[in-house]
């Protein structure tokens, strides 16, 4: 029996941090589970796609089930196939003793070729067409991206239309479920990304946690927000305005004026544009992808044929306001653009 002088014995680091405890918990359960997943529905895909098509054919639904399906492969196929890479990366890295910055460009170029694979299958699946406008002012100097969150999808556009194209690092500002995904959780916690407690009670330290993220923004680097925090619905947005005439009436206004976009929180935003002096800000409005806001959209195959329209616009540094109130109204401002050219995007769709 020890004694009440001995000393406690020393547990190591790892079983002491709750956070890294937390996030090995985690894995343990994600990383077999999706690899499991993954082999089972290959196995049994000689199966269930001749049942898929012949349920579509029933329903007449241009192969919506099959295509679902399809996808759902092609999701569980990435992956896998990027636990796999980021395992070996990571392992190669550490044997051979890469620098940072190399295992740094080695996890963006994996993360550029998941997000693109997946992209790409999307398309093929669902026949979608890309049109952009406004790429000229996708490059040069650092980046602030505020972007629109419609769909499930629009978490790949970035890395297609700014980072791969423009040859930009972003960091990304994203909610702490998505962690959920395996491959998500590897690589992006080996980037300059926070994930952040939407409903954490503790506000100011996810802020200052998105502060830090672009302190330090080279010339091809760039930090992503999505201002609304999540995706649009009706419902969403009548509670929006309902906390804004609360708090922020003098902001109601304007939120009461956009019609596609819930009005954006300020705190992450504001604090980006304060601790990146030097950043522009390229404001991303996109359509043709509201109809995959749910599982159950890409089910009934409402983005079969779409046309993503995606917007690029520029706005320069020398032009935004530098006092707190005034950035406020002037982000106002500029959502309200965003809007309209969502707005003109969505009838030229229909």
């Amino acid at each position: 029996m020890r004694s009440e002088s001995q000393p406690a014995l020393a547990l190591p680091p790892a079983f002491v941090d709750e956070a890294t405890a937390a996030r090995w918990l985690r894995r343990a359960v994600t990383l077999p589970a999706y690899l499991l997943l993954a082999i089972l529905i290959v196995a049994a895909l000689p199966v269930l796609l001749p049942m898929a098509v012949v349920f579509d054919l029933v329903r007449r639904s241009n192969f919506a089930t099959a295509r679902a399906g399809a996808m759902l492969i092609a999701y569980l196929l990435c992956e896998a196939a990027g636990i796999i890479a980021a395992g070996a990366l990571q392992l190669v890295a550490a044997l051979l003793g890469f620098a940072d910055d190399r295992r740094l460009a080695l996890h963006y170029r994996l993360q550029h070729y998941w997000a693109g694979a997946l992209f790409g299958a999307a398309r093929r699946l669902y026949a979608l067409r890309l049109a952009l406008s406004g790429d000229e002012d996708g490059d040069g100097g650092p980046l602030l991206v505020f972007i629109r969150h419609a769909s499930l999808a629009d978490t790949l556009l970035p890395s297609q239309v700014v980072a791969r194209r423009h040859g930009y690092r972003l960091r990304y500002v994203l909610k702490r479920e998505l962690l959920y995904d395996a491959c998500l959780d590897l690589v992006g916690n080996r980037l300059p990304n926070v994930f952040v407690r939407r409903a954490s009670g503790d506000s100011a330290k996810e802020i200052d946690a998105i502060r830090r993220l672009a302190t330090d923004l080279g010339r091809h680097e760039g930090v992503l927000i999505y201002p609304e925090g999540t995706r649009f619905s009706a419902s969403k947005r009548e509670r929006a305005l309902a906390r804004i005439a609360a708090t922020q009436p003098a902001r109601l206004a304007a939120a009461r004026g956009l019609q596609h976009l819930l009005p954006p929180h300020l705190g992450g935003p504001l604090a980006l544009l304060d601790a990146a002096p030097r950043a522009d800000v390229l404001f991303v409005a996109h359509t043709g992808l509201e109809s995959a806001a749910t599982l159950g959209d890409l089910w009934r195959g409402a983005m079969i044929g779409r046309t993503v329209r995606v917007h690029l616009r520029r706005v320069p540094r020398s032009t935004i306001p530098t006092t707190r109130a005034e950035r406020a109204a002037w982000l106002d401002a500029e959502w309200a653009k965003l809007d309209a050219v969502i707005d003109a995007g969505l009838r030229t769709e229909d």
